[in-house]
Order: structure tokens, then sequence, then C-alpha cells
């Protein structure tokens, strides 16, 4: 058992995205419930980078953290929704921390890379992708 974990076969390598997926849309969601949920307080005050207004940045926002990411964390159409959670973290990193330093900038980084390193090794086997490609 643990030579087929420590294996560079595709069982292991399917269990380390699965552990990548689910946890990284889990702790997405986490950024993202509270926005959900205190919606009306939020809306006017959100931060607006991309001159679209407060309200549609915050619906841009609540989309990519909690909607995207529950498909992310059952693996259904994973490389789609990673494209709104990439450009998230890049906003939050170049626009909203821009002047920031790297310690801040911390958590949207260490998304942001684990975002593309699923986006370009996909979901793996353990996904709903998976089971609608048979």
């Amino acid at each position: 058992m643990l030579n087929r974990l420590w294996s560079t076969k595709p069982y292991a390598l399917d269990l380390g995205l699965l552990s990548i997926r689910m946890t990284m849309a889990v702790l997405m969601m986490t950024h993202g419930w509270p926005k959900f949920i205190g919606y009306s307080e939020k809306a006017v005050t959100f931060p607006d980078p991309l001159g679209v207004g407060h309200q549609v940045s915050l619906l841009l926002t609540i989309f990519a953290e909690v909607f995207c990411s529950a498909f992310l964390l059952v693996g259904l159409f994973s490389r789609i929704v990673l494209i709104p959670l990439m450009v998230l973290m890049l906003v939050a990193i170049f626009i909203i921390h821009s002047k920031d330093e790297l310690g801040v900038k911390e958590h949207a980084i260490l998304f942001l890379v684990s975002y593309i390193a699923l986006f370009l090794a996909g979901p793996g086997r353990y996904s709903v992708d998976r089971l609608l490609k048979r």
C-alpha cells in the first residue's frame, strides 16, 4: 500500500490532485461564504478594482469564491471554473494588494500557483469530469 502512495503512477498522482483540488476549494469557500451571507452590508463598500461597480465586483468575487469553488470541489468543469479563480487571484495580487508586502500577498499567490497546477494537470481520476468523460 505504501509503495503505491509513494509511486509516480496515476493512483498516487490522482490522490494528490484530489487533495489539492478539494483543499483549495474548501479554503476559498471560507473566504467567499461570509461575503455571500453578508452581501447587503458589503455591497456598498466592497473594493471595485476593475471599475465595474462595487456590487458587480462583489458578485463576481462571490461567484468565483463560492460557486466556482463548489464546482472545483467535486471536479465538475474544473478547468473552466479555474479561470475565474485565477483571474480573481491575479486581481488580488496585482491590484488589491499591489502596494502590500509579500507576506500580505502570500495567500493569493499560493492559491494562484495551486490553481495553475490544477489547470495544467486537470482534475484527476476522482472527479465528476472523469465520470462525464466516460
